[in-house]
Parts: C-alpha cells; structure tokens; sequence
C-alpha cells in the first residue's frame, strides 16, 4: 500500500476564497475535527500575516492532536537580505510547528516581473530559505512548495526543475507542485511529474486550483504518476475558483483505485460530516451538486432513476453513499413518476396502497403547478402524504393572524403579528412583535402553542427563502417561501405559495410548526389526544 499524504489548506488557502473568513475558534475547532478525520498535516496560517495567525500558532499547541501536525506556510527570503535577518523567516522559525511550508517562484516569469531579481538570486532565495527553516532547532519537517511549477515547466523547463533542485539539495523533506494558475491539462501534469521525479530525489506533492475545472482529474494524475501529498483544501474553498476539494480526491482514492492508504482506519464514513462542518463554519451555504458529499449526490428525481435504485441501487449510484457517511434521496416533483412517490411511501409503510400513491402523484402534480416545489420542502410532501392518507393529526386549527407594519417619525419600522387559534377547547389569542413579519408571526405561534406544546421550544427556523414564480405578473405575481427549521435531531423544509408574501411565509411557517409537533408524536408513540393532554398537564 502506498501511504498518501493528505495536506489541508483549508484554514490557509481556503480563508483567502471570497465570502470566507474564520474566526480564531473557528480555526481551532476546524484543526479538531481534521485532525479526528485522519489529515495528515493541517495548514494552519502565516505566522506574519496577521495577529490571528500568530495567535492560531500559540493556541494550537494546546490541543491535544493525535494524528496530524500543523505546518506553518511563508515565502522565501526577500532579495538581498540573509534569511537570518529576515522577519518572514524569524516568524516561520518562531511558530515552532512540527511542518512548515515556504513557497517559492518556479516560474522564471514570476522572478524577473514580479520579484526583480535575478534567475540566479531567485535560486539563493530558495536554497538559502530551505536551509535556513532545516536547521531550526526544534527540527521541522520543511514543504517546498513551488510556486507556478507547471505554467514554468511549460516556458522554462530547464530552469523550473532547477528551482526544486535547488530545494531538494537545501534539506526540504517534500516538493510540492504547484498548478497556481490551475490551467494545466492533465496530461501536461503527468509530464511534468515525470520530469520532477527525475530531477529529484525526495517525494513529491500536488498543489492544484481549480480554474479549469481540472484539480481532481490533475491530483489524479499526479498521484498515479508517483505524487504521495496531497495539498487541497476542504469542499474546494479558495482563490478565484477555489484549490482542489479534498473530499472527492480521499473519496476517489479510497474508493476508486487500489494500493493507496489514507487518513485513519473506519474514518471515511465521517467525510460528508466534516464537509458540511466546515460549511457551517464558514457561514457557506452547502453545494447541493458537490460529488460523494453534497446533498444531491444520491438525489434521484426521474421517475425511470427511481424505478431502478429500488431494484438495484448500483444502476444508478456509482458508490454506497453510506462509504462516504452521505445518505440516497428521493426528489418529489412534477417530473415524478410511481417509483417516486412508492419510495416516499414505503417510508411509512404505504407503498403498496396503489390509490393513495395515484392521489399523491396527483396533488403533487397540481401543487407544482400552481408553484410549489417539494424538492426542499420534504416536511410540506410528508403532511400532504399524511393527509390524503386520512393520517394527519389537526394540531392546532387556525382562525385568524393579522400582521401590521408601522413606522413613526422616519424611525424603524415595528411589526406586529396577531394569531388567534383553538388547541383542543382552549382558544390562545397572543401577539408578539418582530424584525419582519415572519419573526413577529413566529413568535405569536410559539406564544400560542408553547402552554399546550412545550417541546416545540426545541425547534428554530435556521433559513428563509423567497422566489419569484411567475415574474411578469409583476407586484402581483406568486411567490413561493421554503423555510428550513431544526431541532435536536433533524432539520426539514417546508414550502408555502401566495401572491401574498405574509401569506405565502404563514403557510410556509404553519407546516414547519405542523411536522414539528407530528414527528414528536410519531417518535413517541402517542396518539393525537395523548400528546394535547401530556403537554397541557406539563406547562
């Protein structure tokens, strides 16, 4: 088996994407759960950059890793100065990490236009550096990563193999090839590691973006052409359009090729956990389409995709989703066909009622018609199978809301939501104040439900969606709102559709109130009256 070092970046080169920015806790929390995955060596900033890294490099030394090691990342000496006198390499020196990476120019381009030095003092810069961080005293592993390697290695590969050389001779432990630019073609990469292995002798890296749409496919190739690290960042955050995701290369090497050891033993089945992880930190919404671990990996929508899961899952899934810790989907729309909604039923053990599976695929139809879309709203399709099934349970039944909207004296405005509903015998009519109308309805409900249904203090609304369905109707066009909530164990979305806004988000809100207050009933086992009375008799 070939050990295949895996390389995150994520806190490093991820954090310069657009729209990213993590925390000092956020950084460490990250280091945790990657180092828990099984990540080899864990990118954790430039020391000299800026107080927070600086502060990341003394702070990470008080967890308690067992697996990776965190590498410090800088550049090279500056021109004409001794790398001993040189506050980049003083800083990399002083974070006192097990691993630190410096980069440098590959390209003789990049040396002359953009440093101003000379192709020889370009050469020192690199020696000097690499000899310099080897002789640290607390011993680090030294990464050299080269900078431009490919686009170099395609104008000058003379001088391009000559920059790793001159690392190699230096004392660092690994060459790392760097496809900046991210333009490089696989077969161009594959040469150029050919090249690379002959020039050198210590092991060899990739280092790829993703800007034509190529780093899985160039690490690939790097990879069966001899590279064993891996640098990329988690879910492919990064400058311009992103570095190589890391979750498809592990997946792809553990699943797809033979003779290839990586992260820790039982740990893949934790990938789609730490990538959506990262999302959340990140404040990033999840890429619904990104291979083994998005939400839509194992999706299936068509009618004849659906048909053939529930008979062989391998004609239409290229791996387990399971292997990768994701889960298979069934899609609800108006492109259903039986298949679909019988996979929707067997979940609650009615698929074999042939005239409730012909009702549903109809109301669905009808319902997607007039603009709603299930897709993210699971939680609405669950009520609607539950109430052509004569399952629904009437929890609470609605006999008013208003909402108003006043602003005084060109201050903010203040809204106000009233709610008027009848739970059992009792009627609760509360009003409840809001950033908008759909906080201030929020709160009326809960103020209204909360004496007789106590639990639904566990349930939040996470995410709000408005769209536009039929745009050319104007301000009097439809609108569909999803809304996604949680609790302690789930998250669902529930979906409503108005030519009002308010109504369209009440309808929205009603249902994630609804599936809330069914779920704890399914989960619990009561019946309707059971659960009316055993919250009453708590609050």
């Amino acid at each position: 088996m070939t050990r295949i070092r895996i390389y995150d970046t994520t806190l490093r080169d991820g954090s310069q994407g657009e729209g990213v920015n993590f925390s000092l806790q956020d950084k460490l929390l990250i280091t945790a759960r990657l180092d828990e995955l099984g990540i080899d060596t864990i990118e954790g900033g430039y020391p000299l950059s800026n107080p927070k890294d600086e502060a990341y490099f003394r702070e990470v030394r008080d967890l308690d890793l067992s697996h990776a090691r965190v590498a410090a990342f800088g550049m090279t000496r500056r021109r004409d100065v001794a790398a001993e006198d040189d506050p980049g390499m003083n800083a990399l020196a002083g974070a006192r990490s097990p691993v630190i990476t410096v980069v440098g120019k590959s390209w003789d381009l990049h040396a002359r236009e953009i440093l101003g030095v000379s192709l020889e003092e370009n050469l020192r810069m690199i020696a000097d550096s690499v000899a310099f961080l080897a002789a640290a005293p607390h011993g680090p592993e030294v990464v050299y990563d080269a900078e431009h390697f490919f686009d170099g290695y395609k104008r000058n590969p003379e001088y391009a193999l000559k920059t790793i050389q001159a690392a190699a001779s230096s004392g660092a432990s690994w060459i790392v090839l760097c496809d900046t630019n991210g333009g490089t073609l696989p077969e161009q990469i594959a040469e150029a590691v050919d090249a690379a292995r002959a020039a050198v002798s210590v092991p060899l890296g990739i280092h790829p973006h993703n800007d034509g749409e190529l780093a899985v496919a160039n690490t690939l190739a790097a990879v069966r052409r001899g590279a064993t690290q891996v640098q990329g960042t988690i879910n492919g955050i990064g400058e311009r359009c992103g570095n190589v995701d890391l979750c498809s290369v592990i997946a792809n090497l553990a699943l797809k090729y033979e003779g290839y050891d990586l992260l820790r033993d039982g740990s893949l089945v934790h990938l789609t956990e730490v990538s959506r992880y990262v999302y959340e930190l990140a404040n990033l919404n999840f890429r619904n389409g990104q291979p083994f671990v998005g939400p839509s990996a194992f999706a299936h929508k068509g009618g004849m995709h659906v048909h053939g899961i529930r008979k062989v899952a391998s004609s239409y899934e290229h791996i387990d989703p399971g292997l990768v810790g994701n889960e298979r989907r069934v899609l609800v729309s108006e492109l259903s066909g039986r298949s679909n909604i019988a996979e929707k039923l067997a979940e609650h053990g009615l698929e074999h009622d042939s005239a409730l599976m012909s009702r549903v695929l109809s109301r669905v139809q009808d319902l997607e018609n007039e603009g709603y879309q299930f897709e993210a709203a699971e939680a609405s399709f669950v009520l609607l199978v539950e109430k052509e099934a004569n399952r629904y349970r009437n929890w609470f039944e609605r006999l008013h809301y208003h909402v108003s909207v006043e602003a005084r004296d060109g201050g903010p405005p203040i809204t106000e939501a009233t709610v008027k509903l009848r739970i059992g015998e009792a009627v609760e009519h509360t009003v409840s104040e809001g950033d908008g109308p759909v906080n201030a309805l929020d709160g009326a409900l809960r103020k209204a439900l909360d004496p007789h249904f106590p639990r639904l203090r566990e349930m939040n609304l996470v995410d709000y969606k408005v769209r536009v369905i039929n745009a050319r109707a104007g301000t009097a066009a439809r609108v569909r709102v999803v809304i996604e909530s949680r609790d302690r164990d789930s998250v669902w979305g529930t979906v409503g559709v108005s030519e009002n806004v308010i109504e369209a988000s009440w309808l929205a809100l009603v249902d994630a109130f609804d599936h809330k207050l069914s779920k704890d009933a399914r989960t619990e086992g009561y019946s309707a009256a059971k659960v009316v009375a055993s919250a009453t008799s708590s609050s």
